[in-house]
């Protein structure tokens, strides 16, 4: 494969303008791994937020807000006059005939309690088809869409058994809002590359999805959490009504099943998602684990003076309801009965103001206001780790977080809860707790505090563990191995007869592409051996066989324009036979 292997990351509300794990975990792929160049295709919640992160030369960001515009196109970067024409030629008639049945279709999907990812794959391929000629606001905002999305709702949670209780008309037009915001997606472009890379089984991976079906490109599915999981968490936080809940969960669901459907290869960061992935049908020989990996010349023992000579615990995670920073609080004022000289700092962003603004609260409810302290963002995380004789995490969900091999590294003596990947990582090197539970927490905590054989002893041991496993050298090699090995089954389809004339190989990659059904990109190349000379002999099977396949996709306009062109070399035809 002459030059770069080409990447496309595509990433929901993290990297490259949020800080946290899995932000850490791609910009270690952008910026360590060699030989591959990258395209960021950035899912944001605006077009306001700052970037976190410095991109490495030749990467290439494509950025779609879904709120925080006026117009869907205006992150498509296009020229004004193109938009301008885009909205004159979504008409009625067209959103009538062509935009409104894939529309119903979508819908249909998302809130089937069954879903059908080929269907709901083949359905958006349709209607990012639709977006690149005719303009998305219109077509959904146009009152035929509203008007028949409404019935359709009404009457599917009028049906007996579907679960779906019958809306309000706000309830109905926020859960078209979020049809309308999410979807976005399909009104951007694909970049063509070799592998695409989706960082979560979200939205995310809907590109990943279009340019497998588009161009036949292969699909590597990252999932750092359960992200079904996490979304049934989240939901349960933010006190929708009934409806609204099931609408958001079940249109969540299609999206999942559509990732796992389409991803060539599933690499959780733990084993302990593959049961969730196996549980929606992902087949072993798809699952190839992959643990995060963390550079041990950053994270490593330091000595760092303590002027207090006071025990100092210290947890560095998010300001967020699933890190429970709660059950932290209230298992420090258990530890600080015994032990008063102890101090507990936290080392992390705001991710959620309220339940920030409630720790706080708690805090000074308990009367720890001298003992536990919010430090905030840290740019010297290293330093934070050494600076605690215990680390502390007391999460209710985590994937295989990087704060466990983090400390592992820095050779720090670890209480954590048991979730997720985290007993994976830790293995019997640190105190594992049951999540929640105050008390087991905090005699956890106290034991290390009291005991400084055990600290260094444990801590020893978990650096050496995570030496052993979880080094950024690890899982660099496995990514790119990930990538050849995907990027490399697409390409050898076509070469195998080097000797062949150009046009021959542009005809065998369509004829393979079409056995592989990919079709969309079969017929890009088909298209593309239309510019070579040929017989009108040799040119009729081939439009035969472009004709066929835009049939096939549902691309009836385009089709007739061919088709018009074939009836015209086959009327010449016989009248030579003639």
């Amino acid at each position: 494969m002459p030059g770069k292997t080409k990447v496309m990351l595509s990433t929901e509300g993290t990297y490259p303008f949020h800080q946290g794990g899995v932000s850490t975990w791609c910009d270690i792929l952008v910026n360590h791994l060699d030989g591959y160049e990258f395209v960021i295709y950035s899912i944001i919640m605006n077009p306001y937020v700052t970037q976190k992160f410095t991109l490495p030369p030749n990467t290439t960001l494509i950025k779609v807000p879904l709120w925080g515009t006026e117009e869907p196109s205006e992150h498509l970067a296009i020229p004004f006059s193109e938009v301008f024409l885009a909205k004159k030629r979504t008409t009625k008639e067209i959103i009538e005939t062509e935009f409104l049945p894939l529309f119903l279709e979508v819908i249909d999907e998302f809130i089937a309690k069954k879903k059908d990812p080929v269907r709901l794959g083949k359905v958006l391929l349709k209607m990012h088809f639709f977006f690149e000629r005719y303009e998305y606001r219109v077509a959904f905002k146009s009152d035929i869409v509203w008007e028949n999305f409404k019935q359709k709702i009404i009457e599917k949670s009028r049906e007996p058994g579907s679960g779906l209780d019958e809306p309000s008309i706000f309830s109905m037009i926020q859960s078209l809002g979020w049809v309308y915001r999410f979807l976005n997606v399909v009104n951007t472009r694909i970049p063509m590359v070799d592998v695409t890379h989706s960082a979560a089984a979200a939205f995310c991976g809907i590109p990943c999805v279009l340019a497998k079906l588009k161009n036949g490109t292969p699909f590597i599915l990252t999932e750092h959490g359960v992200y079904l999981r996490e979304q049934y968490f989240s939901l349960s936080q933010r006190g929708y009504v009934s409806y609204m809940n099931t609408y958001l969960i079940r249109m969540i669901h299609s999206i999942v099943d559509l990732n796992y459907y389409y991803a060539d290869q599933v690499s959780p960061v733990c084993s302990y998602n593959t049961r969730w992935e196996k549980e929606f049908g992902v087949k072993d020989s798809q699952i190839n684990v992959i643990y995060n990996g963390v550079d041990k010349s950053i994270f490593y023992p330091q000595s760092i003076k303590n002027s207090s000579k006071k025990p100092i615990v210290v947890t560095v995670a998010r300001i967020d309801p699933l890190k429970d920073i709660k059950t932290l609080i209230r298992s420090a004022a258990l530890v600080i009965k015994t032990m008063p000289e102890v101090s507990f700092h936290v080392y992390g962003g705001i991710s959620v103001k309220v339940y920030y603004e409630e720790c706080e609260q708690l805090v000074k409810s308990l009367g720890l206001e001298k003992h536990f302290v919010f430090k905030g963002h840290v740019k010297d995380v290293p330093a934070a780790y050494n600076s605690g004789d215990v680390i502390v995490l007391t999460s209710i969900s985590e994937a295989f977080p990087y704060s466990v091999v983090e400390a592992m590294l820095s050779e720090k003596a670890i209480v954590a809860t048991d979730v997720g990947g985290i007993k994976e990582a830790l293995g019997d090197t640190g105190i594992l707790t049951e999540p929640g539970n105050i008390e087991e927490i905090a005699s956890g905590i106290t034991k290390l505090l009291q005991d400084k054989a055990l600290r260094q002893s444990l801590g020893i041991e978990a650096r050496e563990r995570a030496l052993n496993l979880f080094t950024l050298d690890r899982v660099l090699k496995n990514y790119g191995m990930s990538y050849n090995r995907l990027a490399t089954r697409v390409q050898v389809s076509g070469n195998k007869v080097l000797s062949l004339t150009a046009l021959q190989l542009e005809l065998d990659k369509a004829y393979a592409l079409v056995e592989a059904k990919a079709y969309y990109r079969a017929i890009e190349y088909f298209k593309r051996s239309l510019q070579y000379q040929m017989s009108t002999e040799e040119l009729v099977p081939i439009l035969g066989e472009l004709v066929s396949l835009l049939e096939t996709v549902g691309a009836i306009r385009e089709m007739n324009l061919y088709k018009d062109k074939l009836n015209a070399l086959e009327e010449i035809l016989e009248e030579r036979v003639g």
